[in-house]
């Protein structure tokens, strides 16, 4: 019996062998696959899995070693299976990334690979934070022998707090909500915005947008400049204000100092006789955030903030992005009305019948009410963020707007355009009378003459400025994964004030992956392609190398700016800065004749450094520098010399004989050396 099971145990290696080469093969194949993988946005293509290969190996194994102890051991009862084991959970949730998901398994990230081959997902696609779809979830869980269980919300293990409102809350990334339910069964939808100095448009567009802004302040940091603006964004908006203070368990945090700094700002808080909730939180600690939320609803109660679910959808777009198997999409808060499946909406210059709809965790949803936010597929064009979402009771009525609102534009651009023709009609007019009046005394012979000589002075003066437009434009191309993100980039290029060193022109602007037509734009223009959290595919890449065209890609904004700051100044041309040598002291003037000519000499001693000959020299009278040039002679007594060192006394003369020496006059030797320019442009952050 000893000896059929030591062939079972060696039949069970040889089958663990087999499977390590074939994993190994597999990862090596897959190392040279996911060369060049791009991330998806959350909302991803949904494909469709194909037959999966089993690996019959182990089956076969188990079979030859139930022949081999029935038949030497001839024992007349059969084989027994072994009891089924119960399949391991794991716990999982809309959105996971590869990486969570191979963490969830106890895996090797491989595994998740290897389990998506053979399937109709675009493996060169995927990195290890690429998110993935419901589908493919399953299919890796089934494919593993897992058994699948699904998360409301991703939780850190280490802790489970309490009293963390993102502890119960549902977060949507994309469009940044947070959703909130509370135990009474009350609900708070979050818009959270940047507090990059970038956003401001995004922070102002959520105070229009939201009916309460809850203005959070650290305890350590104080009010600071996007606070105060905050501020403004709410009072322009007309809006409520809750103040959290957070940050309340560092040590050195001081609530009571935030408080006394926004009464500078009409921000008068309960304690100090105001209107104003202020509660004292911990993010990090999860302290009070229920309390937080409590506040928000007392306050939505006292104000008797309501909405009304009935009537045409009222809304506004929140973000707005494309996404590769979906078409334009947008992220949105309903104001009013129910959106449903089928419903016809006008926003901004595009419309849309909506084809699908899906909530903060991804899942397609029938219905949308007030507060809700809300994924919308169905969009003919890009909305953009911030617009005016509103139903109405057709197609050909959505048209009709549409081709409204298109043609007020124009009649608006008409308008700009006529205004431009005529101040240069008025430029151009002015300039004939002043030529008509320089000219009034002349005959026709003398002003065509004197017209004359004015061309061929200007031609080369056009010629020259040409030249220098040209290398100092820096055309660019910008392209971001929302259309928030475009228009906070577009935001801080508005604040461009550089264009005597550099023009910086825009080309094109647009959401989305770095298509084949940005790359052509590049290239006509010789210009450069920014992108901002986008993906610029292989062949894209490759297509751009051939074109001699740059992409640059970024995933924080402030490192986008810095890169555009870089490539501005490597276009300004370089600084010369002088570097001292040495500097001598003038004791005695002379002269010396050589020929017929009398040729100036200073008899100097150096102070500081060494004077070289080879080397550039000016003379400073007063501070002030009278000559620069070089030298035509060098002496220590009577030797020529190439170099004169500290305290050594010397005799020189200048390459211009007209130049007068006197007794205190300073001699400097230096040398010219070029540094890169930068640009002047401040963005601001």
């Amino acid at each position: 019996m000893n000896q059929k099971l030591l062939k079972l145990e060696n039949l069970i290696q040889f089958h663990t062998v087999c499977r390590q080469l074939h994993s190994l093969g597999q990862r090596r194949m897959l190392a040279q696959w996911r060369h060049g993988f791009s991330s998806y946005p959350v909302w991803t293509t949904q494909l469709y899995a194909r037959p999966w290969q089993t690996d019959m190996l182990i089956g076969t194994g188990l079979s030859q070693c139930r022949l081999l102890v029935t038949k030497k051991e001839k024992k007349s009862w059969k084989f027994q299976l072994p009891a089924t084991k119960s399949k391991k959970e794991v716990e999982v949730w809309i959105g996971i990334t590869v990486e969570e998901l191979a963490r969830a398994m106890k895996k090797d990230i491989d595994c998740v690979y290897e389990a998506l081959l053979n399937t109709a997902i675009d493996i060169d696609s995927l990195e290890a934070d690429s998110r993935l779809d419901e589908v493919w979830i399953k299919e890796v869980i089934k494919k593993s022998g897992m058994k699948l269980k699904w998360s409301k919300l991703k939780q850190d293990k280490v802790k489970e707090n309490k009293d963390a409102i993102r502890s119960s809350a549902h977060c949507c990334e994309d469009a940044n909500f947070i959703i909130v339910s509370l135990p009474s069964g009350e609900k708070i939808t979050f818009l959270d915005t940047p507090g990059h100095a970038a956003f401001s448009a995004m922070r102002a567009r959520g105070a229009q947008v939201t009916d309460i802004v809850v203005l959070v302040v650290a305890a350590d940091d104080g009010v600071m400049k996007q606070t105060v603006e905050s501020i403004q964004h709410a009072k322009d908006a007309q809006v409520p204000i809750v103040l959290a203070i957070n940050k309340c368990d560092k040590p050195d945090a001081d609530p009571e100092k935030v408080k006394k700094e926004l009464l500078a700002y009409d921000v008068v808080c309960e304690d100090y006789g105001g209107d104003v909730q202020a509660v004292h939180v911990s993010a990090l600690m999860g302290d009070n955030l229920m309390a937080l939320a409590e506040a928000t609803i007392a306050l939505a109660e006292m104000l008797e903030l309501k909405a009304d679910p009935t009537g045409p959808v009222e809304g506004t777009v929140i973000e707005s992005f494309t996404d590769k198997g979906r078409g334009p999409v947008t992220t949105a808060i309903i104001q009013r009305g129910t959106l449903r499946k089928g419903s016809i909406l006008v926003a901004g210059k595009s419309w849309a019948k909506v084809r699908a709809m899906f909530d903060e965790h991804g899942k397609t949803i029938s219905e949308a009410y007030p507060s809700m936010p809300v994924g919308i597929i169905g969009w003919r064009d890009l909305p953009s963020a911030g617009d005016e979402i509103l139903e109405v009771e057709s197609e050909p009525r959505a048209r009709e707007v549409i081709d409204w609102r298109k043609f007020e534009q124009e009649l608006e651009k008409n308008k700009d355009d006529l205004k431009i023709i005529e101040e240069k009609r008025k430029e151009h007019q002015e300039a004939h009378q002043k030529a008509r009046e320089q000219y009034g005394t002349l005959n026709w012979k003398e002003r065509s003459f004197k017209k004359y000589l004015e061309r061929k002075e200007q031609r080369p003066l056009k010629a020259k400025k040409k030249a220098e437009g040209d290398s100092n434009v820096l055309p660019i191309i910008i392209k971001g994964d929302v259309d928030g993100s475009v228009e906070a980039i577009l935001n801080i290029m508005d604040t461009y004030d550089a264009s005597h060193e550099c023009e910086l022109e825009l080309v094109h602007f647009g959401v989305g992956d770095i298509s084949e037509n940005d790359v052509n734009f590049a290239e006509t223009f010789d210009g450069i392609i920014y992108g901002f959290n986008v993906n610029a595919s292989n062949v894209i890449q490759q297509s751009a190398a051939r074109k001699r065209v740059k992409i640059k890609l970024h995933k924080i904004i402030y490192r986008l700016i810095e890169d555009l700051q870089e490539e501005l100044s490597s276009r300004l041309p370089c600084l010369v800065e002088e570097q001292p040598i040495g500097e001598a002291s003038i004791l005695a003037t002379f002269s010396v004749t050589e020929g017929k000519k009398k040729i100036p000499v200073a008899g100097c001693r150096v102070q500081k450094g060494q004077l070289e000959r080879q080397k550039k020299f000016k003379l400073i009278r007063n501070g002030h520098v009278i000559w620069k040039g070089s030298l035509t002679s060098l002496k220590h007594h009577k030797d020529d010399v190439s170099v004169i060192k500290t305290g050594m006394d010397c005799g020189l003369s200048l390459d211009e004989e007209k130049v007068e020496f006197k007794v205190g006059d300073e001699i400097v030797c230096y040398e010219e050396k070029e540094i890169l320019a930068k640009t002047s442009w401040d963005p601001g952050f």
